[in-house]
């Protein structure tokens, strides 16, 4: 039952830079705010010498290829093990080592979910009958390296010239006009970047502004802020009462009102979450997690495991696992289809149905999300995977692709060789055709 002890000791102490710092000023959202880490400088002065000068390099290299700035809280910061942290879970999610990475998968596509293609207006994508995305804004309180919208979010990187999302209204009535215009939408996810950096008043008039469609049923509000800065849900009573407001208008009306967040292993889970949630249940705040399976983080059933009855515990529904998109510069955290199937036979049965992610593939091109274990076809040598979507876009086929470091080395000499990579998608586009699956 390791699942239900939540850390409540000074943890932040052992940080160099924290080390005077109290727990009263510690929690709270202005301190997280104000001492947010944006660049290798400030890692260093914070951390100091816990680690050798080969890390800070380490990082410096690492963010020359990485898709996303660096941005990571006080609160995740001390939550790292300093003493390993090559193996640490939550160091692997936000700083990127230049050591670690490896080469981007040959059919490797910045947005390659087809977000931007799929959208009838800037920053709204309308790719499922009755739902769509909505993106008002492109920042985050923290940044994820593995960030699947890193073709907009944040500041652009060495490597990626980024879309711009800011947060304008006019683009935002845009948004509303055209949700307005299709009655068969019902389901709204407000996301971008991160809600949590929406303003108070900003949470209100989105939530009013929706709720107030007729056509629209159900509106959620996306944010990682839970795993990277409960201090907000705690102390920043202005924004909490806001998104309590939408919550009971919603209820008044009908309506289905959610918070939808993001915990990829239990070490982010302290605490500190608990109280967070404590205060969100008690204002009748739903919340479901969406957790990304990543190597080196959660790939095996003990971790996965645990992590979902930790959700449970303190009321936060495991909701999806996502088998983690093809994203430039983070090759070295994506695990093949097979090792996801593998842990969901773990996961399901070891708590309530209910408490159960799936594990999905939301696939390349826009086929939306499909179930891991749906595949047309499934070639574990080649690492090719087949999913078809007759509800999104019927009648075409859409690739998942397994890491080549997961292959022998024979295949992933094929995967060099243009026409030899071809022939292999072409026979497992072939196979997914044929009358006899799998």
């Amino acid at each position: 039952m390791d699942h239900r002890d939540l850390r409540r000791d000074d943890f932040w102490r052992r940080i160099p830079g924290y080390a005077e710092v109290d727990g009263g000023e510690f929690h709270t959202h202005g301190f997280q705010a104000r001492h947010t880490v944006t660049n290798v400088r400030q890692l260093r002065e914070t951390v100091g010498n816990l680690v050798p000068d080969s890390l800070y390099e380490d990082v410096v290299g690492g963010l020359k290829n990485a898709p996303m700035a660096l941005r990571i809280s006080p609160y995740l910061l001390s939550l790292i093990n300093w003493e390993e942290p090559h193996s640490d879970p939550i160091r692997t999610q936000f700083l990127p080592l230049a050591s670690e990475q490896v080469p981007n998968h040959p059919e490797l596509r910045l947005d390659s979910l087809h977000e931007q293609r799929d959208s009838a207006v800037p920053g709204l994508t309308h790719r499922y009958p009755d739902k769509a995305l909505f993106l008002p804004l492109d920042s985050c309180p923290v940044y994820c390296r593995f960030c699947t919208r890193s073709y907009a979010i944040g500041g652009d990187t060495a490597i990626v010239e980024k879309v711009k999302l800011s947060a304008r209204i006019q683009r935002w009535d845009d948004a509303f006009a055209y949700i307005a215009s299709r009655p068969e939408l019902e389901d709204i996810v407000i996301s971008g970047g991160d809600t949590y950096n929406l303003k108070a008043e900003q949470i209100q008039m989105i939530g009013e502004r929706l709720l107030g469609l007729p056509n629209i049923r159900r509106i959620r509000y996306a944010t990682k802020g839970l795993a990277v800065l409960p201090q907000k849900i705690l102390t920043d009573t202005d924004w909490v009462d806001a998104l309590t407001r939408v919550a009971e208008l919603g209820r008044r009306l009908h309506k289905d009102v959610v918070m939808h967040t993001h915990f990829n292993h239990p070490n982010e889970i302290t605490g500190t979450t608990q109280d967070a949630m404590d205060r969100l249940t008690e204002r009748g705040v739903t919340v479901r997690c969406q957790t990304v399976l990543q190597s080196g983080v959660n790939d095996d059933p003990a971790t996965m495991q645990r992590l979902v009855r930790r959700l449970g515990f303190i009321n936060i529904h495991p909701y999806y696992v996502y088998f983690h998109d093809m994203v430039p510069g983070v090759e070295d955290l994506r695990t093949s289809l097979a090792t996801g199937l593998n842990i969901e036979k773990h996961v399901r049965g070891h708590t309530a149905g209910f408490n159960t992610p799936s594990f999905v593939v939301d696939t390349m091109g826009g086929g939306g999300k499909r179930d891991g274990h749906s595949y047309e076809h499934y070639n574990r040598e080649t690492g090719i995977a087949v999913f078809t979507s007759p509800s999104v876009k019927p009648g075409a086929h859409f690739l998942y692709f397994d890491p080549l470091r997961t292959l022998d080395e024979e295949q992933q000499r094929r995967w060099q060789v243009a026409s030899e990579r071809h022939r292999m998608i072409d026979d497992a586009l072939d196979s997914a055709r044929q009358p006899t699956r799998r």
